[in-house]
């Protein structure tokens, strides 16, 4: 499920509607292996020890602002925990957002899992590789229904996992259906190309 919460500034009644109707949705949701929540939360989640058991200590973030606070709030009482804190990266590969100037970095994104799906063993590894897509093509609307389709029939498949599947297995399943979806419907970014400094 992807989620785009209210910014920081919004007033509570418009935060809090946003979390009533979550939880009315993620409640509704059929009970599948595995639920994820991605996305947009706008939270910065920080490292307080009250918090740990569900957001691990791994946060670019000192202290949750409220958006974050609401996150992990709504993590422990839906039993999910928040993994996009749970693991050790620098710290520029944290952030999620940057302000225009290139001065200030948030990690506000994030991912929600099932806690019984939730794996922190010490010998497992877990590494994130980045792929950089055409994200532009999600503004148009063919290319957003394209990776709606897309993703959706990839997801569809997931429905039929077994209840007592293996997480890892799972986990690298829907990281390669997400990579696919995006790799078929947007294409990848190409940079451009820098104009030579100096005439030869």
């Amino acid at each position: 499920m992807n989620v785009h919460a209210p910014t920081e500034d919004k007033i509570d009644d418009i935060k809090d509607g946003f979390y009533e109707e979550l939880e009315h949705v993620f409640d509704k949701f059929p009970k599948y292996p595995m639920k994820i929540l991605l996305g947009d939360f706008n939270a910065k989640v920080g490292r307080e020890d009250i918090f740990k058991p569900t957001i691990g200590n791994e946060s670019l973030h000192e202290i949750s602002n409220d958006n974050g606070v609401r996150v992990v709030n709504f993590a422990t009482s839906k039993n999910l925990t928040v993994k996009s804190t749970m693991f050790p990266h620098r710290n520029i590969h944290k952030f999620t957002w940057t302000s225009p100037d290139g001065k200030m970095h948030n990690q506000i994104e994030h991912i929600l899992i099932d806690r019984r799906r939730h794996s922190m063993g010490k010998q497992t590894i877990h590494r994130v590789y980045m792929e950089r897509f055409n994200l532009k093509k999600l503004n148009e609307v063919e290319g957003k229904e394209q990776y709606c389709v897309e993703i959706s029939n990839r997801f569809a498949a997931l429905e039929n996992l077994e209840t007592e599947v293996d997480v890892n297995k799972a986990w690298e399943t829907i990281g390669e259906d997400i990579k696919m979806s995006a790799k078929e419907s947007l294409g990848y970014y190409e940079p451009k190309k820098d104009k030579p400094r100096f005439d030869e």
